[in-house]
């Protein structure tokens, strides 16, 4: 199965996904699988501004720990704590429960430097 289209995806694994006003943030089905059991959610920067490329937090797993990075810039707006106090969320649905964190973006169309889902696909797929 393929990544959802309606969104756009950092090569660091990412996804990006606009819901009005905010981009919502979490990692991909791809990076789930690769870490296997998603053990510990913690997100470092809760709220405030965030810059393209600058770590929000880490995922870790019985296998790794791998940092979570931000495609845009922008403001942290919103934490997924649910996540955070479940991390198995992560495993059972990085697409939708699973979600990060929400930031109101500097400038929505810089999700335009993104991969689109093909592309993304065709990389990790």
């Amino acid at each position: 199965m393929g990544s959802p289209n309606d969104r756009k995806y950092a090569e660091s694994h990412e996804w990006h996904k606009v819901e009005g006003d905010v981009v919502v943030i979490g990692i991909s089905q791809f990076a789930v699988d690769e870490l296997t059991d998603v053990t510990f959610v913690d997100i470092l920067k809760k709220s405030g501004p965030i810059k393209a490329g600058q770590s929000f937090g880490e995922v870790e797993s019985v296998k790794a720990t791998s940092e979570i990075y931000s495609g845009i810039d922008g403001e942290i707006v919103a934490v997924n704590q649910e996540v955070i106090n479940n991390p198995g969320l992560l495993n059972e649905d990085p697409w939708d429960k699973g979600w990060l964190v929400k930031v109101k973006p500097a400038n929505v169309a810089s999700l335009d430097s993104l991969l689109d889902a093909a592309a993304y696909d065709k990389q990790h797929g």
